[in-house]
């Protein structure tokens, strides 16, 4: 293929007018250090629904209940996550589909409303721990109760979602300070815990002690890989303003694939840390997490008020990043399964509503109790649906006549395949073993 060939699929004039795709400018030559850092951006934007309180959720209990043995589930998420998140940049990229408007031209009327309406279902279950997350910071750091926080959380990302109209650019440094914050609060937590880095170590050899453990690693798995990013990344990576040439396409992915592993990276050791925390504190006390706030108020008591406030912190800047992206999403979503074209502040408002009435029917109906238990049931849910978004990714990147030279190379396929028969076989293992135990 010459240098000079467009490369964009036919079906991407059938693309819908997002407010995201091409609103970032490219410098003209420049370094490649300065040319990575103008594409960096879009994986960050991911990676912070791979550090979200649903992750928090998952990453407490299996740390408590089951110390480090289930480290190596969040390393094999981690890695599953950059391949499947590398091949939504090919896809955005050569294409200029998201993954969602792929499907609508893809597949039938019918199969494509059924997939929408999973990937809805995704984006209630994960905004639902995004705002269950910040309303329990907001209750920790401020005393709020929860309901008043849910609220409060359902309605500052729209005015965060604000900053899009100084540029789709400083909403990416807002999130990436969210971001850097998480790290640090994080960092500063796993220094005063001190782990035994041996028996950190250990916990990479795969090991599955029971049932409800292979529960909580799906658990961990739904909210590792998740759903919307991948509708998601492979949208954002066109907010770029680059060429369709072929050495124009491929230079994009070369370093939105850099950006995906540097993101994601850093998304796995605050996971990573999460449930290395929960391991070194709660497990070695013999006791169980089963309240966000019972996991501050035990940090506090062994790591001093600083540790704990730092906890307190990073969950805030975790629910508040994720709710950004997942609105985002929705938006993603919405207009790409259902072309509709209204204005963006609108497409936010439906999306965030669509999370945060049933978020705060269960605050309300539970009294906010047990939420280390519903953020579990909520990445579950997210486990459940991932099958039905890798498996239309990987026939729309497999296809040669749409992707052509940048096409799946067969290991490539097959794996992503193995990947996604997996998860789905194993989600089906576990609800029928949860049927025959009630």
């Amino acid at each position: 293929m010459a240098n000079s060939e467009p490369i964009l699929s036919p079906l991407a004039a059938s693309s819908g007018e997002s407010d995201i795709k091409g609103s970032v400018s490219l410098p003209k030559g420049g370094s490649a250090f300065r040319r990575f850092l103008a594409f960096s951006g879009p994986a960050v934007m991911v990676s912070v629904g791979y550090m979200d309180p649903g992750n928090w959720g998952t990453d407490l209990a299996g740390g408590s209940k089951y110390g480090y043995a289930l480290l190596w589930v969040i390393l094999l998420s981690n890695l599953i996550a950059q391949f499947l998140q590398v091949l939504c940049v090919k896809l955005g990229l050569v294409t200029g589909m998201d993954l969602a408007e792929a499907c609508r031209e893809v597949y039938s009327k019918p199969v494509s409303m059924i997939l929408w309406v999973l990937a809805e279902l995704a984006i209630i279950a994960c905004d639902l721990a995004e705002v269950i997350g910040s309303a329990v910071a907001l209750n920790l750091l401020f005393g709020l109760p929860l309901w008043l926080g849910v609220v409060i959380t359902g309605l500052d990302v729209l005015l965060l979602l604000g900053f899009m109209k100084f540029g789709f650019r400083k909403l990416e440094a807002l999130v990436g300070t969210l971001v850097l914050s998480i790290f640090v609060c994080f960092a500063y937590q796993i220094f005063k815990a001190n782990p035994v880095w041996g028996d950190v170590a250990g916990g990479l050899k795969p090991t599955m002690p029971n049932m409800e453990a292979l529960a909580i690693s799906l658990g961990i798995l739904g909210a590792t890989v998740m759903p919307h990013n991948l509708y998601l990344h492979s949208s954002t990576v066109q907010s770029r303003r680059t060429g369709h040439d072929h050495a124009s396409v491929k230079e994009a992915i070369m370093f939105n694939t850099w950006d995906t592993v540097i993101a994601l990276s850093i998304a796995f050791f605050v996971n990573a840390a999460i449930l290395v925390l929960a391991a070194s504190v709660f497990h070695t006390q013999g006791v169980v997490v089963e309240e966000l706030s019972q996991g501050h108020k035990l940090l506090a008591g062994a790591l001093g008020g600083t540790a704990a406030t730092a906890f307190a912190v990073a969950l805030l800047c975790s629910g508040q990043s994720s709710t950004i992206t997942g609105t985002l999403a929705g938006q993603v979503v919405m207009e790409g399964f259902l072309k509709l074209k209204i204005a963006p502040w609108k497409r936010r408002l439906i999306t965030r509503l669509l999370a945060m009435v049933p978020a705060l029917v269960i605050v309300v109906a539970t009294g906010g109790k047990k939420t280390v238990e519903l953020l579990i049931i909520s990445q579950l849910v997210l486990s459940v649906q991932l099958p039905f978004a890798i498996f239309p990714l990987l026939q729309v990147t497999s296809d040669k006549k749409r992707m052509g030279e940048f096409v799946n190379k067969p290991w490539v396929k097959y794996l992503g395949y193995l990947c996604g028969t997996v998860i789905a076989g194993l989600n089906v293992y576990l609800v029928v073993q949860l049927l025959k135990s009630s």
